[in-house]
C-alpha cells in the first residue's frame, strides 16, 4: 500500500470514540434532560412499595449512572447517595422496631424488646415490646421507597452538570438558581474533599482508622469547605451578584407580589385537583391562574437581567429520548392499565411473596433504556487527554468530546 493509500484509509476510518452516526458523538447531554428523567423515575418509584420493583429501580439507576457518568468531580458521588439511602432504610426499620405499633395477634413475632411505660398524654405510642415480621417488612418497604427517591436525586446530580443547568433558567430566577446550584454542588464538593484528604493520608502512611482517623479527616474537610465558601463569596461579589441594576422599587415589589400570588394559586390548584371534595374553583381554574401570574412575574423580573450565552445547549433527539423514557415510565405506573393496581402495593396480610407485574417491569426497563439512548459522555474540560498517538487528520477534532463552557454576563 502506498503512502497515499494509507492516508486515504486513515481519513475514511471514523474518529476514536465516535459511532457511525453523528448523533452518537461523545457529548454531554442537556442537564434538564437528565433531571426530567430522574424526577420522572422518582415519580414512578413513589407509586409503589413492591420491593421487587423498587430493587429494579435501583438497578436501572445503577446501570444508567455507570454507563453515562462523566469524569467530573460531581460524577463520583452516587455511591455516597446509595450509602445514605441504605442508612435511611436502616433508620426506618429501627424506629419501627423501637416504637412498636400496629401489632396484631396474627403477626409472626420475631423478638421482643424491653417495654418502657409511657404517660397517659403519650397514649397511642409505645416504646419497646414485641416486634413482628410484618411490621418490620412494612417499614423496610417504606424505607426502600424513600431510598429510591434519594438515589434518583443522586443520579441527577451525578449525570447532570449543575453549572450548565443554571444558564437555562429564566432571568428572573437567576439569583435563586445560583443558590440552588451552590446547594446542589455542596455534596459533590464534600465527596471530592473527603477523597482528596483520604488520598493525602495514604501518601503520608496514615495508619489510624475508624474513630481515631475522624479528626484527621474532618478538620481538613471543614477547612476546605470554609476556603471554598470564601472564594465563592469573593467571586460573586466581584461579579456584582445580587445588585438590583436598573430595576425600580415598584418593579421589584410588583414582581414579588406576582410570584407570591402565583405560587399560592398553584398550591391551591394542586390541592383542588387532588381533593375530590374541594370546590371546583380550587381545581383547574386556580392552577391556571397561578401559572399565569407566575409567568407574568418571570417576564417582568427577567427584564432587569440581561445575559449573553456562549454556545448554548441544544435540545436534540437524544434529549427527547432520555426525557421520554422517564416520562413514559411514570405515565405507565400512574395509568394502571394492563395490570392490577394492588400489585404496586402488595399487602402483608396474609404474608406472601409479592408478585411481579409485567407492565411496570417493562416501564422501568424502558426508563433504563436511557443509558443506551444517551450518547457517550464527553471528556470534561479539566480531564487529562487520553494516551496514545493522535490519528492523522484529527487535529481539529481533538476537543470534539469536551464540555463546551458557557460564559454568562449580567449587566
Amino acid at each position: 500500500m502506498t503512502t497515499l493509500d494509507k492516508r486515504s484509509a486513515d481519513s475514511a476510518r471514523p474518529a476514536p470514540g465516535r459511532a457511525a452516526g453523528s448523533w452518537r458523538s461523545p457529548r454531554n447531554l442537556h442537564p434538564l434532560a437528565w433531571w426530567t428523567w430522574a424526577l420522572a423515575l422518582a415519580t414512578a418509584a413513589s407509586r409503589t412499595t413492591n420491593p421487587l420493583l423498587l430493587l429494579l429501580v435501583l438497578a436501572v439507576l445503577g446501570y444508567v449512572v455507570t454507563a453515562r457518568r462523566t469524569d467530573a468531580p460531581w460524577a463520583r458521588g452516587f455511591m455516597y447517595y446509595l450509602g445514605l439511602a441504605l442508612t435511611v432504610v436502616a433508620i426506618r426499620v429501627a424506629f419501627r422496631c423501637v416504637f412498636a405499633t400496629g401489632i396484631t395477634p396474627h403477626d409472626h413475632l420475631l423478638f421482643s424488646l424491653p417495654h418502657i411505660p409511657t404517660p397517659a398524654w403519650y397514649a397511642g405510642i409505645r416504646i419497646g415490646g414485641p416486634v413482628s415480621l410484618e411490621a418490620t417488612l412494612s417499614a423496610a418497604f417504606d424505607g426502600l421507597r424513600l431510598a429510591c427517591l434519594i438515589c434518583c436525586i443522586g443520579a441527577a446530580n451525578t449525570l447532570a452538570n449543575p453549572k450548565r443547568a443554571l444558564r437555562v433558567l429564566p432571568g428572573a430566577l437567576y439569583e435563586l438558581g445560583v443558590a440552588v446550584t451552590v446547594s446542589l454542588s455542596v455534596a459533590p464538593q464534600l465527596v471530592q474533599s473527603v477523597q482528596r484528604v483520604a488520598r493525602a493520608r495514604r501518601l503520608r502512611a496514615g495508619r489510624s482508622k475508624g474513630v481515631r482517623a475522624l479528626r484527621s479527616v474532618v478538620v481538613p474537610v471543614l477547612e476546605d469547605a470554609l476556603e471554598r465558601s470564601l472564594h465563592l463569596a469573593a467571586a460573586m461579589d466581584s461579579r456584582g451578584y445580587g445588585r438590583s441594576g436598573t430595576a425600580t422599587r415598584r418593579s421589584r415589589r410588583t414582581t414579588g407580589a406576582l410570584m407570591l400570588l402565583g405560587m399560592c394559586g398553584l398550591c391551591a390548584g394542586v390541592y383542588g385537583l387532588l381533593d375530590g371534595t374541594a370546590p371546583a374553583a380550587l381545581g383547574l381554574p386556580a392552577f391556571l391562574a397561578g401559572a399565569a401570574l407566575c409567568v407574568a412575574g418571570l417576564l417582568l423580573g427577567g427584564r432587569r437581567v440581561r445575559r449573553t450565552t456562549y454556545r448554548p445547549d441544544r435540545w436534540r433527539a437524544a434529549e427527547f429520548g432520555v426525557a421520554g423514557c422517564g416520562v413514559a415510565a411514570a405515565v405507565l405506573l400512574f395509568a394502571t392499565v394492563g395490570y392490577d393496581a394492588t400489585d404496586l402495593n402488595p399487602s402483608l396480610y396474609p404474608l406472601s411473596w409479592p408478585s411481579l407485574p409485567v407492565v411496570p417491569v417493562l416501564a422501568l426497563l424502558l426508563a433504563g433504556a436511557a443509558g443506551a439512548v444517551a450518547p457517550p459522555p464527553g471528556r470534561s474540560p479539566g480531564a487529562a487527554p487520553s494516551p496514545g498517538p493522535r490519528p492523522a487528520g484529527s487535529k481539529g477534532a481533538a476537543g470534539a468530546g469536551t464540555d463546551r463552557t458557557t460564559t454568562e454576563v449580567r449587566t
